[in-house]
């Protein structure tokens, strides 16, 4: 074996050096200086140790015989989703203050899972792939259970694991079905093969067709997709904040571009057949997502359907043109990133100082904290879609993307998903209302957030203000996609 293919392999490098390092910091250093310490190892592995190797080799890679594959759009979302888990250190600061012993495996399962979640959007072969998501799937489930003293913590991973368990064993079977009508793993081998399948018909159709619908089943479950949707609301309660923030954005952009490649590329031939479940999969997915947040008085829960909703309107790029929908989802999950973290920065620091996270908690929320207030409100404007804020151009993105396919399936979905657009304005206001609107006698006392909070809220404001404005990020993301 040529062991300098690792060399191709440069962001997984880097994330596994950085892992090292924390370990054996984590190992050796004690007190204040081992949090300092691993803190600032943080803040320079993430958007140095992976954005440099990055620019260093920006050019399509492989290795190890196809196993491992690149691209520019690949490339970008890795840097997309460091930043995000940047901003996830930054805002997990106040909560680790409570739990300093555990910052180093803390620290060792986010570089752990992202380091997954690189391997996943970079596989060229389905049992790479499988075991991308797996070394992301599990570290999660430990982050999930992290705050042991609570036993919502340790029920919200227990329901992740077992449901994670059983979705990966459906994805297994339907790899082994595409593997048994086929005879390869490889993404690019199997092209051919169900070409000749689709033109020439042959009795392997029923096998494939029942391989592919297993596997989107058992990635659906990665992505929160309705009807695959159902552990998500109690896990993201149980977890701490912070984890929830991650698995809200981080874990569902990596699964997005994944599944996006792999249905665009792989599945190509199949469009036909793997249109019409992505389509019906689509609208359950908004309208159940948008119906169940409505009803919602629990923050966390609310950011879950919200979610659930956000992944339909993501997922919405991939019914369109392959190199159109790459580019729209990519920047999609880059504003999505930005707005939905502002908003668990803010759910976050009032829950480390007063232990709340009610949508009452939030009356007068104004009166007493004007500024956060304030930047909670441009992130839910920008969640909504409500111009000039970048959610509403990463939006339009998707919807062009996806009409851009021209039939009328993709038509009706677009529709679909712009009158969805008006429960969800309904539902964020909702928390806008409460901020201004609605009065409370006893609201939250005013504080200061620590400078942990500050950065990150600045960080993601300053995204939400920008990417919607500043031409060249889309136009960055679209000659990395080819457009």
């Amino acid at each position: 074996m040529n062991y300098g293919q690792f060399l191709n392999m440069m962001p997984e490098a880097c994330l596994v050096f950085w892992l090292i390092l924390v370990f054996f910091v984590d190992f050796a250093l004690t007190g204040e200086r081992k949090s300092q310490f691993l803190k600032w190892v943080m803040y320079v592995a993430l958007p140095v140790g992976v954005a440099f190797p990055i620019a260093w080799n920006p050019a399509p890679t492989e290795a190890f015989g196809g196993l491992y594959v690149t691209s520019q759009l690949v490339n970008v979302m890795k840097v997309i989703l460091a930043l995000g888990t940047l901003i996830v250190v930054i805002m997990s600061q106040p909560w680790l203050q409570t739990a300093k012993k555990l910052e180093g495996e803390y620290y060792m399962l986010l570089l752990s899972t992202l380091l997954g979640m690189f391997i996943m959007i970079s596989s060229g072969n389905f049992l790479m792939f499988f075991l991308g998501l797996e070394t992301a799937s599990v570290p999660l489930a430990c982050l999930v259970a992290f705050d042991k003293k609570k036993q919502q913590s340790a029920e919200a991973a227990a329901k992740y694991i077992l449901t994670a368990t059983f979705s990966s064993g459906v994805m297994l079977y339907g790899i082994s079905f595409l593997y048994g009508a086929t005879g390869t793993l490889y993404f690019e081998d199997m092209v051919l093969p169900l070409s000749n399948m689709t033109n020439y018909g042959s009795d392997k159709m029923p096998l494939v067709i029942m391989g592919m619908v297993f596997f989107f089943s058992g990635l659906g479950f990665k992505l929160s997709l309705v009807p695959f949707h159902f552990w998500t609301a109690d896990t993201y309660q149980g977890a701490p904040t912070p984890v929830t923030g991650y698995l809200s954005v981080i874990s569902k952009g990596s699964a997005a571009l994944a599944l996006c490649i792999i249905l665009t590329k792989v599945m190509a031939p199949l469009v036909e057949y793997w249109e019409v479940l992505m389509g019906t999969v689509i609208v359950l997915t908004i309208t159940v997502g948008n119906l169940f947040a409505m009803r919602q008085k629990e923050l966390k829960r609310f950011m879950a359907f919200s979610s659930i909703s956000q992944a339909g309107y993501i997922m919405l790029a991939v019914m369109g043109n392959s190199a159109l929908g790459g580019t729209a989802l990519t920047y999609y999950v880059l504003v999505y990133v930005v707005a939905n973290m502002a908003v668990f920065t803010v759910i976050n620091v009032v829950e480390q100082r007063y232990g709340r996270t009610d949508m009452d908690a939030y009356n007068s929320f104004y009166e007493t904290n004007p500024k956060l207030s304030f930047l909670m409100t441009l992130a839910l404007f920008s969640l909504a879609g409500i111009p000039p804020f970048a959610g509403m151009f990463s939006k339009f993105f998707v919807f062009m993307a996806a009409a851009e396919e021209g039939s009328f399936l993709a038509y009706f979905v677009v529709f679909v998903a712009l009158i969805n657009t008006v429960p969800s304005l309904y539902y964020y206001l909702r928390i806008v209302k409460a901020m201004y609107i609605k009065k409370s006698t006893t609201p939250l006392p005013a504080f200061k957030s620590d400078v942990n909070t500050r950065l990150a809220l600045a960080l993601c404001t300053a995204g939400i203000a920008a990417f919607g404005v500043v031409s060249c990020i889309y136009q960055w993301i679209a000659s990395a996609a080819g457009v």
